[in-house]
């Protein structure tokens, strides 16, 4: 007769690297029991066989089953799941799949906006509108020149025309010169409005289309350092590995109009991306 090797609960436990607590779950679920229990003493024993039905149990439990389901295939004397049991766990786990991959974008897009939030004081990515504008454009001297131009030449062409401008208000700069010039700078002013006017020598009416998504960086100080900002900005786009798909715009929030601090002057440096 040959020897059967029998293993106590804690021998069994350390060598499948399973917890006395599980082995005593798993018993008390009718999964595993004892191949023997001592009725003197109470201590329970396991057989090298057991280790299969262990690991069996827990590829099963890998691949999504539950215990009570594996402990209904034992019941039907079958270690192996059936071919619709298998279908039906495979729609499960796309499900979750499913499921899983709209968790992680919800968490990506969370954590890039935590990002955004820590590291982007100045920077963050909006989708502007489509909007109808007031635009001027003309060769100013240098950007000292436009809080002038806006406020004397502007805004009462803007008023004579009766233009009704949506709160809180949205104005801009585009430039059209090709490279940088600290004068006779070619730029447009365009401010948006609620409806689409009549042209004057002075005024353009246009509808500008959306732009789905734009980098934009907050700058304080004068414009003649808008400079500084623009480094920072393109610096930042090429680290997150983005395309510049338009022209820029230049914001502007505070001035010279109602700061007379010029490092209150705030505007917003706007880039199309993608």
């Amino acid at each position: 007769m040959s020897y059967k090797t029998k293993l106590k609960i804690g021998e069994f436990s350390q060598m499948m690297q399973v917890t006395v607590k599980t082995l005593r779950h798993y018993e008390q679920k009718g999964l595993l029991l004892p191949d023997e229990v001592d009725e003197w003493t109470g201590y329970r024993y396991y057989s090298i066989e057991q280790m299969q039905k262990l690991n069996t149990i827990r590829d099963l439990q890998r691949l999504g089953f539950s215990l009570d389901e594996i402990k209904e295939l034992y019941d039907y004397g079958s270690y192996t799941p059936s071919i619709r049991k298998i279908t039906e766990k495979i729609r499960e786990t796309d499900e979750q799949l499913k499921l899983l991959l709209a968790r992680r974008r919800q968490l990506l897009d969370w954590r890039n906006s935590r990002k955004e939030i820590k590291t982007m004081e100045k920077f963050s990515i909006q989708s502007l509108p489509e909007i109808i504008v007031a635009s001027h454009r003309e060769i100013i001297p240098n950007y000292e020149a436009l809080g002038a131009v806006c406020v004397n030449k502007i805004a009462p062409e803007m008023q004579r025309l009766g233009c009704k401008c949506p709160p809180p208000g949205y104005c801009f700069t585009i430039e059209h010169n090709k490279e940088y010039k600290p004068t006779d700078i070619d730029i447009e002013y365009c401010e948006q409005v609620e409806e689409l006017g009549t042209d004057s020598a002075i005024i353009q009416f246009k509808t500008l289309p959306a732009i789905p998504k734009a980098l934009c960086m907050k700058h304080y100080g004068p414009y003649d350092r808008f400079y500084e900002s623009y480094l920072e900005l393109f610096k930042y786009i090429d680290e997150q590995g983005y395309k510049i798909v338009g022209q820029h715009r230049t914001c502007y929030v505070d001035g010279p109009w109602n700061q007379e601090d010029e490092e209150k002057w705030l505007s917003i440096l706007q880039i199309p991306i993608e």
